[in-house]
């Protein structure tokens, strides 16, 4: 039997700016956990259409041709068409990461023609959760990692019982109006409801600013909220809490999981399937609309249901997570990865 091949160097493009105190810790950590060679490059559409590189990887690509203002969402896109037609015409292979099922918010005919586009030019997807449905040509699997070692420095303070948390980026589609509406039809003189994180826009802004002003159990922060007083506000909550009206992946289920704390998040095939990997006890789901009597049954459940010291998120290592990464670049390029040690 032949003797493995050296593994091949290469330089990867991803479709994300360089990593900075606000990153997004999923992209910090798998741009630490990546082998030593693959050559990362971060982007810029000057380094995508000028620069040469192996492998382009794409998350939410959709932000590539998007802009505040109409007039730069228009150049952004005449941009990312220019950069289609580059990796069209180079064969320059294109991998991408499947975050969503669709953007969260549609921008018109043109973004999703430019999307498309970028749809056929894909050589190898990556889907996060293993009930992402399969899209051709090749699909790899590779689980979102876990952020426990990323909070591991992170001092944790004990739970408050009745203490209800929302955080991450509060966009409409998250539900965060519902939780409020339905923390107020909850009498419990106990419950406390935070909420922590960035508005998407004024009016969400407003919608919280004004619960927190008709009931004193609801308080918030409606600001970027660096690691430690995340790792601080998880630590302190009962059970997260997620009433999302979309939920396929959920970089923040893992993360309260990471923490040790339990989660109520709407049924669906991702999110059952992640309950069923961690444990029982840890992740809470329920059918239809989130009410009060979901919240209260919720509760009583978390209460009365033993759970394992800490969920099981071993399946989610980043070491393997960026071999198996390095494994796809392999593939899109046209090597068998198997080949190599």
């Amino acid at each position: 039997m032949a003797a493995p091949q050296a593994a091949p160097s290469m330089v990867v493009l991803f479709s994300t700016e360089p990593t900075g105190e606000k990153t997004n810790p999923y992209l910090t950590q798998l741009y630490r956990a990546l082998p030593d060679n693959v050559g990362l490059r971060y982007f810029s559409m000057r380094e995508a259409l000028l620069s040469r590189y192996d492998v382009l990887h794409v998350h939410w690509p959709e932000y590539l041709m998007r802009h505040p203002s109409r007039a730069g969402t228009w150049a952004k896109r005449a941009c990312a068409a220019l950069l289609l037609l580059r990796l069209q015409l180079t064969h320059t292979p294109v991998v991408r990461t499947l975050h969503n099922l669709q953007p969260h918010e549609s921008q018109g005919r043109v973004e999703q023609w430019l999307l498309g586009w970028m749809d056929r030019l894909t050589r190898r997807w990556i889907r996060i959760n293993a009930v992402t449905p399969a899209r051709p040509p090749f699909t790899d699997t590779i689980l979102h990692g876990h952020y426990s070692d990323w909070f591991a420095s992170f001092p944790q303070p004990a739970s408050q019982r009745g203490r209800l948390l929302h955080f991450g980026l509060i966009r409409p589609y998250k539900g965060v109006e519902t939780l409020l509406e339905v923390v107020r039809d909850t009498p419990d003189p106990t419950l406390q409801l935070r909420i922590c994180g960035n508005p998407a826009n004024a009016e969400v802004r407003r919608t919280v600013e004004d619960a927190c002003a008709a009931d004193p159990r609801i308080s918030a922060h409606l600001a970027y909220v660096d690691d430690a007083e995340l790792a601080r506000e998880v630590g302190l909550s009962e059970l997260v809490v997620l009433p999302y009206r979309q939920m396929h992946n959920s970089g923040t289920l893992l993360l309260a999981l990471s923490l040790h704390r339990p989660v109520l998040a709407p049924w669906s095939e991702s999110n059952a399937a992640v309950a069923e990997e961690v444990g029982p006890g840890w992740v809470h789901l329920y059918r239809g609309e989130l009410d009060s009597q979901v919240l209260v049954d919720a509760l009583a459940r978390l209460r009365d249901t033993p759970r394992s010291a800490a969920p099981d998120l071993s399946r989610r290592d980043w070491p393997k997570i960026g071999l198996q990464h390095y494994r796809t670049y392999l593939e899109a390029l046209g090597h068998d990865s198997e080949a190599y040690a």
